[in-house]
């Protein structure tokens, strides 16, 4: 599921996948805006089959963060 993740956001975004980590910050290391953000959440959601409320959305700030959830 991880590296669906980073393909998702590496393609989003316009940046290498190989760079992505779990730590990795939508706002901080990849100066995602709130829309980047909420295509990204619909993407995820289309593609895992998984519906992301949108008071989750301010504690989905990592590429692990969003992981865990679609784990969860």
């Amino acid at each position: 599921m991880l590296e669906q993740v980073k393909e998702i956001v590496a393609e989003a975004l316009g940046v290498e996948k190989d760079t992505l980590t779990e730590n990795t910050n939508f706002k901080e290391d990849l100066n995602a805006d709130s829309l980047d953000l909420f295509e990204m959440i619909m993407t995820f959601e289309e593609e895992f089959g998984k519906e992301i409320p949108a008071e989750d959305l301010e504690k989905i700030t990592t590429i692990g963060a969003v992981v865990a959830y679609l784990e969860a």
